[in-house]
């Protein structure tokens, strides 16, 4: 009889540079050619390495043992190869192991699923509060990534004041949407994909506040090497909430303080220049507009 493991096993390439790992990890676990991609990780993370030459010959095993022993936490693993694209967080069934959805991907479906609902829920206006700044900043036809483009609403204004815009979205709905509406669009999970570039500014709105914070520490390291300017929203608060407003599909929204926003955005190679808030019938925001140290 096979035992349920209720532990979250985080697997991780063991080709790791920089990995979008959460505050709550217990232990590293790696195979023996991982040991020096383990090692810097869990110095990172201040926790424990332990390397298990059997990952590669017996990894279904050694998982198990290692779910078997860390009930009821999360763990690291680098090296192990179950068919699929990584990372991936994985937990055993009993029949199996499986994968698990993440937060940002849960709410990636809401999106697929509630696109044009999500259109209708939306003011028509642009985002002027993070455009007006951005735009005082840029040169004449600069070169803008959008992250989230979404219905396409913010380009269109980016547009007429003379920028160059790639749209982007992770979310194939809006990407279809977008192209339907004559534009080109790519689909780019800024969580995952490599930005492309150079551009002269990176536009979010209305994004990052669905990124753990482990998860957008990742994308603004990545940013810089994409763009030196940088300009996005997201919503001031405590904590993390799950949300089926507007959408009747849940989305999971993560809030900010001040202080910490700052803080990570130095830590990640940003100067804030420009910060203000706004609210909306859903709450408090940021708007922010940082360039590359």
């Amino acid at each position: 009889m096979n035992l349920m493991c209720p532990a979250r096993i985080l697997l991780l390439p063991g080709d790791l540079v920089e990995a979008a790992v959460g505050e709550r990890v217990a232990q590293v676990y790696a195979g023996p050619f991982e040991a020096a991609a383990g090692t810097r990780l869990a110095d990172r993370l201040g926790v424990r390495l332990t390397v298990v030459p059997e990952l590669v010959r017996r990894p279904d095993d050694e998982l198990r043992a290692i779910a078997d022993l860390h009930r009821g936490e999360t763990v690291v693993v680098l090296g192990v190869d179950l068919g699929l694209r990584l990372p991936a967080i994985v937990e055993h069934t009993g029949d199996g192991w499986t994968r698990v959805p993440s937060d940002n991907e849960l709410t990636l479906a809401t999106y697929e699923q509630a696109a044009e609902r999500f259109r209708e829920s939306i003011p028509e206006e642009p985002n002027l509060l993070l455009i007006d700044p951005l735009a005082a900043t840029l040169r004449p036809r600069a070169y803008v990534l959008e992250l989230g483009s979404g219905t396409g609403r913010d380009a269109i204004e980016l547009e007429r004041r003379g920028f160059v815009v790639r749209r982007t979205d992770a979310a194939q709905a809006f990407v279809e949407m977008m192209r339907a509406d004559g534009y080109d669009a790519d689909r780019l999970n800024a969580i995952t994909d490599d930005f492309g570039g150079p551009y002269d500014a990176v536009f979010a709105d209305a994004v990052f506040l669905h990124f753990d914070r482990a998860q957008l520490a990742e994308v603004l390291r990545k940013a810089p090497r994409a763009a030196p300017v940088l300009a996005f929203t997201t919503r001031e608060g405590k904590g993390e909430e799950w949300s089926n407003r507007n959408l009747d599909l849940p989305r999971h929204f993560v809030l900010w303080q001040e202080d910490p926003l700052r803080d990570l955005l130095t830590a990640t190679g940003w100067t804030v220049e420009h910060l203000t808030r706004g609210e909306t019938r859903i709450g408090l925001w940021f708007h922010v507009l940082a360039r590359r140290t």
